[in-house]
């Protein structure tokens, strides 16, 4: 049975193909488009996922949909539609009387129908179409790639259509969402408010707040717990007092400020204690609040593992604090666990309550994106006389060239493989570097990635000797949890402020190239470990095909790019190619919102 997976009309758009109850393809929609957090219906990954799966369109059985239209719409609704200055994304003019009246892409958001509509006419698909709560979706994306034959499901984010966070079980006989706490209280918007009085993104930033948590103290946490509430069992509230959603151009009220002490950060301004001390007070009282919640999920449940899913979960100190505090014995965090991965969530749960079919079976490789064939740019390569090596026969000599150019300094676009699905790059689409080197992750920061200075990078090492330099002892091939470092000064560049680093244990099985690279450096160096972080720009989506590698490799300062069997050295790049890259027109980057986009 092949089931395909669609979320799409939010956030982060994306496709995913399961066949027989086994993940084969999935890819996010900004990946072809360019368009950061693209949210239309995605065409393109659509394509391409039934490409890499060697299917046509008539052969999909069903199209899951990863959120119910029609509740999704009450809530929008009942929250109220917002003035033009709180959303940029609505577009209104008004009638005689005053009244907001919507149009173009704004109306069409409040048009419950528009999914089927255009999987109907967008995509061409004309056979059964089933819908499944967002939530739902999560938990779904969670537990059916865990392996796990029984668990407890716990879903955090924003929100769904009403609910923001649901507590499950699921096992072979199905799944079910037990309880749930409904908007306007939620964790993830709770995050979100702070992360923009903080100066950031909503939406996109909160990963920097966690980072900048590190270096801080929790002296404001008292006051945090005001706005959060913690309750009873499943339940905690936020004080509406110091929160405004859907009806201010932010999403925290001046009583923010008054319980802080402090006015809001300007953007782009200057960081200092202060706000390192608000963040790291956000962080503690989250963490407390999730690790309350999932004893509570234990007891109501007694289910030994435990399945992570919702924007939550892609906060990796909360996560490793579950995993060391909380009740469960087993814990699985689902890679993609945004709404990108509602997609391949709604496509699992579709096939199991279709056929009351589950096996367990763990996903070991979040690389589920299309693969390309770089012979042409070898072809472009020898036509423009450009200097290149291929090294196509010879993995172990591009192996260890790649190595002692990391060892020397270089800064490596590497390229290899099918596309990662979900937000981390780990391997197929990355930046790498020499974790030894102190200087490299400001140079990094700021000469290619063009981002803040206190952003930290992941390390990558060998799954096998991951506990010689980490105090790790499991696999951790997704970058979702965090491990102190045990050889913290001898490895400055991987090292966060706290003496932590964001993991990834690479393992021969799944990926051997980037194994055997990981292995190469280590018999050079003595250390088997690569700082990894997503080959992209500020503010653009990670590179999908060769073509924007090249174009990011033009545009940045890496030194080296590696596209598959191909090296390049920056030096041979001709000066005409930058010239007439920077000429091409391209997406601007996705404007800063202080407010959470709900419609």
């Amino acid at each position: 049975m092949i089931i395909v997976g669609i979320s799409a009309l939010f956030h982060d758009s994306a496709c995913a193909v399961v066949i027989d109850g086994r993940p084969v393809a999935a890819a996010h929609e900004e990946r072809f488009t360019r368009r950061r957090y693209d949210r239309s219906m995605p065409i393109n990954a659509f394509r391409a996922c039934l490409m890499d799966a060697g299917i046509g369109i008539d052969d999909v059985d069903a199209v899951a949909y990863y959120e119910n239209p029609v509740a999704k719409l009450s809530r929008q609704l009942w929250a109220g539609i917002p003035g033009k200055d709180t959303d940029p994304m609505l577009e209104f003019d008004y009638t005689a009387a005053g009244m907001p009246r919507l149009h173009g892409e704004s109306l069409a958001r409040l048009d419950a129908a528009r999914p089927e509509r255009e999987i109907r006419e967008l995509l061409g698909y004309e056979g059964p179409i089933h819908t499944f709560t967002h939530h739902e979706s999560h938990a779904a994306s969670a537990f059916y790639c865990s392996g796990f034959g029984e668990a407890a499901l716990f879903t955090a984010d924003a929100v769904g259509e009403w609910t923001t966070t649901s507590y499950g079980h699921a096992s072979a006989e199905g799944l079910r969402l037990l309880e749930e706490v409904r908007f306007p209280h939620s964790l993830g918007l709770f995050y979100s408010a702070i992360t923009s009085y903080l100066g950031f993104a909503v939406n996109s930033d909160e990963y920097k707040v966690m980072a900048l948590a590190s270096a801080g103290k929790p002296r404001y946490a008292d006051r945090m717990r005001q706005m959060l509430r913690n309750g009873p069992g499943g339940g905690f509230e936020l004080d509406l007092t110091y929160f405004s959603f859907g009806t201010s151009d932010h999403m925290y009220t001046p009583a923010v400020a008054e319980l802080l002490g402090a006015p809001p950060r300007v953007p782009e301004s200057a960081i200092d204690s202060l706000h390192e001390d608000i963040a790291s007070s956000l962080q503690v009282v989250l963490e407390e609040v999730l690790l309350d919640k999932i004893r509570h999920l234990h007891d109501l449940t007694g289910a030994d593992s435990l399945a992570l899913a919702g924007g939550v979960a892609l906060n990796c100190v909360a996560n490793s604090r579950l995993r060391r505090e909380g009740p469960f014995r087993n814990v699985f965090v689902q890679p993609a666990s945004g709404d990108s991965g509602g997609a391949l969530g709604a496509a699992l749960l579709c096939h199991h309550r279709l056929t009351g079919a589950y096996e367990p079976e763990p996903l070991r490789d979040a690389r589920l994106g299309p693969r390309y064939d770089v012979r042409h740019v070898h072809d472009a390569l020898v036509r423009a006389g450009v200097p290149h090596r291929d090294f196509r026969g010879d993995e172990p000599g591009l192996l260890r060239l790649t190595a002692e150019l990391i060892a020397e300094g270089a800064v490596v676009g590497w390229y290899q493989g099918p596309m990662e699905f979900g937000p981390r790059a780990l391997g197929a689409r990355s930046i790498i570097a020499d974790p030894r080197d102190g200087r490299m992750r400001d140079h990094i920061n700021a000469l290619v990635k063009k981002r803040e200075g206190f952003r930290p990078f992941a390390p990558a090492v060998p799954e096998e000797r991951c506990a010689e330099f980490f105090d790790w002892d499991t696999p951790a091939p997704f970058m979702l949890e965090t491990a102190q470092v045990r050889r913290a000064p001898e490895l400055p560049a991987i090292t966060h402020v706290d003496g932590s680093a964001r993991l990834q244990t690479v393992s021969s099985e799944t990926d051997a190239r980037f194994h055997g690279l990981l292995t190469e450096f280590g018999r050079l160096t003595g250390f088997p470990i690569l700082l990894n972080t997503s080959f992209n720009m500020r503010g653009e989506p990670i590179v999908c095909d060769p073509a924007d590698a090249l174009a990011c490799f033009i545009r940045c300062g890496i030194d080296v790019l590696v596209l598959d069997e191909l090296l390049i050295r920056r030096e041979d790049v001709p000066a005409s190619w930058a010239i007439a890259e920077a000429a091409i027109p391209r997406h601007p980057p996705v404007s800063r919102s202080d407010s959470y986009t709900f419609f």
